[in-house]
């Protein structure tokens, strides 16, 4: 069977524990005739918490098991011992997921680092023993209160990821060889459109030991923020990101028009999200080492009015300038 690798949102059934209910009891020793109340305190329902881990890139192991239910917590005994409280539901989610009260559509919460926790459903609080009810008019007392039940949550859970800058281009604008020329990361490369179909993420180390994450997302194409190809369920990938490079196939492979390639991606992203337009961006024009692209990018500065960074993934070329300009990104962030 095949199994989904990556899953960026989820529908989670979250079941806190009941607190256990409070004692009524009496103390029985011998040589002690009026032992008196001594009911202890039911123990409190187990929590479900969400953590952020970096460790972790998907919501997957939620999409396999939806229902996460914490355990209830023990009744009070008598000599005053207080029930053992319920074991708490710790999950693991990845850093930049946000949380949803899926019937009233409420945001409950953004995880965005690392250690990061969120209680989702509280445990119930536990009943109190009869222990509580004696007072000098009622010195016998058989009151007590049972355990309160635990909350419950239908929860609708969205990753978007944290990186520092966001590759956006066309299919088969050379991404993913971008990415592999950059960072630590090994993205799937063919020559054919949407090799990528899941977010890849990949961090560039400099010599200083500076770090920046780059999240690379499907290629986009016309109608990609109503859903067309692979559409908005990818762009909220880039939401969070500090900067955009804005990648475009320069040598016009495909009878493909850089200038049209641009402007269409601009216009996607403001149609998504009008701020996602007015993020800063470097355009980097790739596969200058084949010849149609020195005519096209002549072409293109003149139309757009940009100074794009050329590069060329296949030889190398321009490779240093870049990671240059990301490294002065990095340090001005």
């Amino acid at each position: 069977m095949k199994t989904r690798k990556f899953v960026d949102h989820v529908t989670v059934y979250a079941t806190a524990g009941n607190g256990g209910n409070g004692s009524s009891s009496f103390r029985r020793e011998k040589g002690v005739p009026k032992g008196g109340p001594d009911g202890g305190d039911g123990g409190r329902g187990g929590h479900v918490i969400l953590i952020g881990d970096t460790d972790t890139d998907s919501l997957v192991s939620l999409y396999f098991a939806p229902h996460q239910r914490a355990g209830h917590a023990g009744q009070g005994t008598g000599q005053r011992k207080h029930g053992l409280n319920g074991i708490d539901t710790v999950i693991k989610v990845p850093c930049g997921t946000e949380v949803w009260n899926k019937e009233t559509d409420l945001l409950l919460g953004d995880i965005t680092h690392h250690g990061q926790s969120l209680i989702v459903a509280r445990g119930g609080k536990g009943g109190i023993g009869n222990v509580h009810f004696k007072s000098s008019t009622h010195q016998a007392p058989t009151e007590h209160t049972d355990g309160e039940p635990g909350e419950e949550f239908t929860l609708r859970l969205e990753l978007k990821i944290m990186a520092d800058i966001g590759l956006v281009g066309f299919p088969n604008a050379g991404k993913s060889s971008l990415l592999t020329c950059l960072s630590d990361a090994h993205p799937k490369i063919a020559a054919y459109p949407f090799t990528t179909l899941s977010p890849v993420l990949g961090t560039v180390v400099f010599e200083d030991y500076t770090k920046l994450r780059i999240a690379d997302i499907p290629g986009i194409i016309k109608g990609a923020h109503e859903g067309v190809g692979l559409g908005d369920d990818f762009l909220r990938h880039i939401e969070r990101s500090k900067f955009l490079l804005l990648v475009v196939d320069m040598a016009g492979v495909d009878t493909r028009d850089p200038v049209a390639d641009y402007r269409c991606l601009m216009a996607e992203l403001k149609l998504y999200d009008a701020d996602l337009a007015k993020r800063p961006s470097l355009v980097v024009a790739n596969k200058m080492d084949l010849p149609e692209a020195i005519e096209n990018l002549k072409v293109f500065k003149r139309k757009t009015r940009t100074k794009p960074l050329p590069v060329s993934t296949h030889s190398g070329d321009g490779l240093d300038e870049l990671k240059i300009r990301l490294h002065e990104l990095c340090k001005s962030a």
